[in-house]
């Protein structure tokens, strides 16, 4: 019989090894968990983070696995689920994943660690979080893409992620083909996010990638003790994950087209904004139009964004009380781009939220419905002067974009602000050296323990 998909990607998972990687590969995956540990150790501080390790706390004893950027000590199920609420906290983790799947795959495979029989080499490590951003992705193109599936209701860092976490976490498992093809079977029984946080901001959202890296993990754990999976899972049958949840015509060949050859990893962005994925492009073009015409706020009567009627649903929210809903407005990224200067994430604390300035230029800012908008980076942003001119700036790929990536200068930059919320520059220095230089470490557990402090250290 010929293998299903779910067997092909195992095969994969269970089956490649570093040197099957490109040079720009490995490259690019370090600099993703570099970034990622940054968001995960910001976020750490973010009320969702710690609002769920007083949940999760409250009655379990302390045991392996690390809360990034403390000294608490948990099981590695809650260590995934925590670890991956804070790196996707503040909404500076990586995207065009599956879609955040830095908060997904990270976590889990971090946490795998601590339950792996033998040491994992920092290789071994790298390819595990290579093929975790190649499943996550690979299960979201065959819904068909990022728009149908989320378009229809599902978060798919949440519902696409889980395949990623559970493919990082049946390699640095060690996991054989078996296994590991019941490992990303068993992972669509844990899928699951819905955008209704998008109606009033609820922290939900960043819980979900937290259940994304948890759920791959546990899948993992199951078919490591010989738990099996559905092989027929991405079959176009009664029950098939495809058929059950898209809602639009679906791609399943996506999940094993150029298996090995194309690296979705490649396609994955590092986000300079605070801000939804899908404001930056409005965000860049609003700063090239200001540092080019030197304006005020007083010069503008308005600022005009075209966006279809997709992505006005998504980020064309007004309402700024709370800080994921705010993170979710393209209207307050834009407006704090112009006022603060930065859409970064000092322009998302409850006293700039409330920032009477940037209230006003909010109440200028307007999205224009227009269905010929293909995406967000395929638009335009006018400007409308007080003196009745206009400015029209077409929008381009985002900054951070495979096509226009940050320099590692700025990369190292934006991972010492997050970082330096919890730890010491020294600690830092530290944590970003080991970590690009990640194919070097024979075991990678002297990586996760710079991820903490000492208890006595208060922050």
């Amino acid at each position: 019989m010929n293998p299903t998909a779910a067997e092909q990607l195992a095969y994969f998972v269970s089956g490649t090894r570093y040197e099957d990687l490109p040079t720009d590969v490995v490259a690019k995956a370090k600099r993703h968990i570099l970034d990622t540990f940054g968001a995960g150790l910001a976020g750490t501080t973010s009320e969702e983070a710690q609002r769920a390790r007083t949940a999760l706390t409250a009655s379990e004893a302390p045991g392996a696995a690390l809360v990034w950027g403390t000294a608490l000590r948990v099981s590695p199920r809650n260590a995934a689920l925590i670890n991956g609420i804070a790196a996707h906290a503040f909404e500076l983790d990586d995207t065009g994943g599956c879609d955040h799947s830095g908060a997904v795959v990270l976590p889990a495979a971090v946490a795998a660690l601590d339950l792996a029989d033998q040491s994992v080499s920092g290789r071994q490590f790298l390819v595990a979080v290579v093929l975790g951003y190649d499943l996550g992705r690979r299960v979201l193109e065959g819904f068909g893409g990022y728009k149908p599936h989320n378009e229809a209701g599902w978060h798919s860092t949440g519902t696409c992620g889980t395949f990623g976490a559970a493919g990082a976490a049946a390699h640095v498992l060690g996991l054989d083909e078996r296994r590991s093809a019941s490992a990303i079977a068993l992972a669509a029984s844990f899928s699951s996010g819905l955008w209704a946080f998008i109606h009033d901001g609820a922290m939900a959202k960043r819980v979900h990638a937290g259940r994304a890296a948890e759920g791959g993990l546990l899948a993992a754990l199951f078919a490591a003790q010989g738990i099996t999976g559905p092989m027929q899972v991405f079959n176009d049958g009664w029950g098939g994950f495809f058929k059950t949840f898209g809602h639009a015509e679906t791609d399943p060949a996506a999940l094993t087209r150029d298996l090995g050859a194309q690296w979705r990893i490649c396609r994955a962005a590092i986000k300079p904004h605070a801000s939804c994925r899908d404001t930056h492009a409005a965000v860049d073009a609003v700063g090239r139009v200001l540092d080019r015409e030197r304006l005020s706020v007083r010069d503008l009567a308005a600022i005009r964004v075209r966006a279809n009627s997709f992505l006005a649903g998504m980020v064309g929210g007004r309402t700024v009380d709370t800080l994921p809903a705010a993170q979710m407005s393209l209207p307050y990224a834009v407006a704090a781009r112009t006022v603060l200067g930065t859409a970064g994430l000092s322009a998302y604390t409850e006293i700039r939220r409330s920032d009477p300035v940037l209230r006003m230029m909010l109440d200028r800012v307007f999205l224009d419905i227009d269905e010929t908008v293909a995406a967000s980076d395929c638009s335009s942003v006018t400007f409308v002067l007080t003196d009745g001119r206009r400015i029209e700036e077409p929008t381009t790929a985002a900054f951070g974009a495979p096509q226009n990536p940050i320099s590692d200068t700025a990369l190292i930059s934006k991972f010492e602000e997050l970082a330096g919320l919890v730890m010491k520059p020294s600690d830092i220095r530290r944590l970003v050296e080991t970590t690009l230089a990640l194919d070097e470490l024979s075991d990678v557990r002297d990586l996760v323990c710079l991820l903490g402090h000492p208890p006595n250290e208060a922050r």
